[in-house]
């Protein structure tokens, strides 16, 4: 294998939940996970959140979408700037931007995934050479284009005892499945996301008491989950579809329907179990049981999720930070990896990751 100059790449993200970006440095060849810098969190403002809720499913012909990518690539040039200033940091310490723009739109059936954002201004603006359009040559070559961390988990979790699962709860849920045993062709991973995760639970209790998300899961630790309903939910045909697979953000938000007529206790109890047994489903195609489950995401911090799903999966449910990482970080640090994978002409997916017919390359270098 090729030995390869380790970079210090400084990873953005802004995920499903649409509360802000996270930013992480890391320093890294592309294969092994070197160094753990920086973190930051620079949430966004209850205006600007709403306005980029309202792009969710459309593309950048939209009215009005060129206008609030705008405005997300320019909170991207301030995350950018205060990580450095508070960090001591200068332009010129930072090998590389991953920027992996905000999804408003993930429809891989179609070969259409749309992150919206400018990386070109990005680069110009902050000074930094940045890697951009991660999911697009996944997509348009078969793919799902999603999950994209799994390569990075598998950096992460390289000395731990396997199989194990690291799981992703954010506003979709995915899970990468490491078996460890390696070979000469590459890791032993599979990926996929397994359903929803918190995005229907947080637009349940915006939609009945007003509140951005379930704090801590008090509500669904009230509540009573309606074993019917949930039933009735997870009959949704694509929990039998073979992985690899992925989902758009709203692609169950029918199922918001289905608990109208619950109190917010009972909605958000059974929305909970849904995500939570919708993540147990997943473990029918694992390869061989998952020892340890490993969670990361905003979906950690829900007890009653977390509790949930440790009963399910009979014990070994953890939070990323059992193991020395920060969960709010790791997706950041993901396209920070990613980043300089691209720079070196390294995969960024593979067949058991996204479905892609063999490991692709991807992701476009925007030059200052």
């Amino acid at each position: 294998m090729a030995n390869y100059l380790p970079l210090k790449a400084l990873g953005l993200m802004s995920g499903t939940s649409l509360d802000g970006i996270d930013a992480a440095v890391i320093v890294s060849d592309g294969v092994q996970l070197i160094e753990i810098g920086a973190l930051g969190s620079f949430p966004y403002d209850p205006v600007f959140r709403e306005e980029l809720r309202s792009c969710l499913g459309k593309t950048l012909e939209d009215t009005g979408v060129a206008g609030v990518a705008g405005k997300l690539t320019s909170h991207h040039v301030n995350a950018v700037k205060h990580m450095l200033q508070e960090n001591n940091m200068n332009a010129s310490d930072i090998d590389l931007l991953g920027f992996h723009g905000h999804t408003t739109l993930h429809r891989p059936e179609d070969q259409l995934t749309l992150q919206i954002g400018d990386p070109a201004t990005l680069a110009k603006e902050t000074g930094i050479p940045v890697i951009g359009d991660f999911r697009s040559n996944d997509v348009a070559e078969g793919g799902e284009g999603a999950p994209l961390a799994p390569l990075f988990h598998h950096a992460l979790c390289a000395d731990l005892e396997k199989p194990l699962a690291v799981l992703n709860i954010g506003g979709v849920a995915n899970v990468t499945w490491i078996g460890g045993d390696d070979t000469f062709e590459g890791p032993n991973i599979m990926a996929f996301d397994t359903g929803p995760g918190n995005a229907l639970i947080d637009d349940w209790v915006k939609t009945t008491i007003g509140c951005s998300m379930d704090e801590g899961g008090q509500l669904a630790q009230a509540g009573r989950v309606h074993e019917d309903i949930l039933n009735g939910l997870l009959e949704n045909p694509f929990f039998n579809r073979n992985p690899p697979k992925s989902l758009d953000r709203d692609d169950f938000a029918w199922a918001m329907h289905a608990v109208s007529g619950l109190s917010t206790e009972d909605g958000a109890a059974t929305l909970c179990a849904f995500s939570v047994r919708s993540i147990g489903k997943a473990r029918d195609y694992f390869p061989k049981v998952a020892k340890r489950w490993l969670v990361t995401g905003g979906g950690r911090h829900n007890n009653t999720m977390m509790a949930m799903l440790d009963l399910l999966v009979g014990g070994g449910v953890e939070p990323i930070e059992a193991i020395n990482f920060n969960g709010d970080a790791l997706e950041a640090q993901a396209f920070a990896f990613l980043a300089i994978r691209s720079l070196y002409g390294l995969p960024l997916s593979l067949p058991k990751t996204t479905k892609v017919s063999r490991p692709m390359m991807g992701g476009t270098l925007f030059e200052v």
